[in-house]
């Protein structure tokens, strides 16, 4: 065939590739290179929750588990979201283990989303959201947040976005790339925009064990509109589990019996070592990550001030393990400063306008990497600002 391309679909076709590969490709040439880029803990997965997962290769559980996961680890789940934020789920027929909190993320969108459906969108964020959008059919809608608004959801600015073709919004909090995160008291002024009105909330809480002098607030604890919230969450970045490729999806029964159908077609159930690694990791994990979160606080402080003394305005973020500094006063654009700074200082950081236009003047830099690499990477950072005045 001539033109094997006209095959693909025009939303898949035009879809742009993540903003953040190339940079992954570019320090795949180089050497000496600290990145901080990545959104994956340094740490190990804890030695009791790897343990668990070779038992049950020992033990010869190499089969298929339930669609929906193991009744046992969903038992676990509805336990942990009781715990963690008083959220009741039944584990027979309203939480579904995914494949990371990616699919979760997935599955929703194509059960819901008809060609130019709409749904909104907070940015930055997360760029997976736009690709699965898009590959659906839909349309994002960006709603902008800005940092003199602590990059959270002004409710006006929702409220303005809705139309009749709106389908869904994602509440993205704690925030990829920000750090910002949303109070109960701040949700609370979401929930009479969208409550009774036929939109679903996808509620993406993958950072929710990773929040600094605050606790996690999910719009899913309000009664009021519970039943149009898609509760997402996941191992990875809690448990530091990220190739266990683990998630989960908690709604009512209703919604999640059409999202399972999907699930059971395309993946069957999700990896079964995994699941068993889950089911410590809930049980027993609750002192690592706490150790964790701490050893990310620290991190979090240290870089916070470099870069404000350094000249490079920072919102202190108080969730997930990114910060988000403004560097319009380097003249350069979120891309020629983290082409620059990779070429010649060698410190690997993120465009902001690889999260949304509204990204631009903005940086994204990760401090899941030892407090030694960190160290290296500011002296860098601030040895490269430090050129551009000359």
């Amino acid at each position: 065939m001539e033109n094997l391309q006209s095959i693909i679909k025009k939303s898949v076709r035009e879809m742009p590739p993540s903003g953040i590969r190339k940079y992954f490709d570019l320090i795949n040439e180089m050497d000496d290179v600290i990145s901080l880029g990545i959104g994956e803990p340094d740490f190990v997965t804890p030695l009791h929750i790897r343990e668990a997962g070779i038992r049950s290769l020992e033990n010869g559980h190499t089969h298929y588990s339930a669609n929906a996961g193991m009744i046992e680890l969903r038992e676990e789940i509805a336990k942990y979201v009781f715990r963690k934020q008083e959220l009741r789920y039944n584990p027979k027929d309203e939480i579904l283990v995914t494949v990371g909190a990616s699919e979760g993320i997935d599955l929703p969108l194509r059960a819901i989303l008809e060609k130019d459906d709409e749904v909104i969108v907070p940015e930055p964020s997360f760029v997976a959201y736009n690709g699965c959008i898009r590959a659906c059919g839909g349309v994002p809608v960006p709603l902008v947040l800005t940092e003199d608004s602590k990059f959270k959801i002004n409710p006006k600015k929702l409220e303005a976005l809705i139309t009749s073709k709106t389908k869904a919004v994602i509440i993205p909090f704690p925030n990829n790339p920000t750090g910002s995160i949303m109070t109960k008291e701040e949700l609370s002024e979401l929930v009479p925009i969208l409550k009774g009105k036929n939109i679903l909330i996808l509620s993406d809480e993958v950072y929710a064990s990773l929040t600094y002098g605050r606790k996690h607030a999910s719009i899913a604890e309000f009664d009021e509109i519970k039943d149009q919230v898609i509760y997402i969450n996941g191992f990875s970045k809690s448990h530091a589990m990220t190739g266990w490729r683990l998630g989960y999806i908690c709604c009512n029964k209703n919604l999640l019996q059409h999202m399972a159908k999907i699930h059971q077609y395309a993946l069957m159930c999700s990896p079964t070592v995994a699941q068993y690694a889950g089911i410590e990791a809930l049980q027993n994990g609750d002192e690592q990550v706490a150790k964790m979160v701490n050893e990310y606080d620290r991190r979090r402080k240290y870089m916070v001030k470099r870069l404000n003394d350094m000249g490079l305005t920072c919102f202190e973020p108080e969730g997930a393990f990114y910060v988000f500094p403004n560097i319009t006063s380097t003249n350069l654009t979120s891309e020629e400063f983290c082409e620059r700074v990779l070429k010649e200082q060698k410190v690997l950081v993120v465009p902001g306008t690889a999260f949304g236009d509204s990204g631009e003047g903005f940086i994204r830099a990760t401090y899941a990497s030892s407090l030694e690499n960190i160290e290296v990477a500011m002296d860098r950072i601030e040895k490269f600002i430090k050129g551009l005045i000359k």
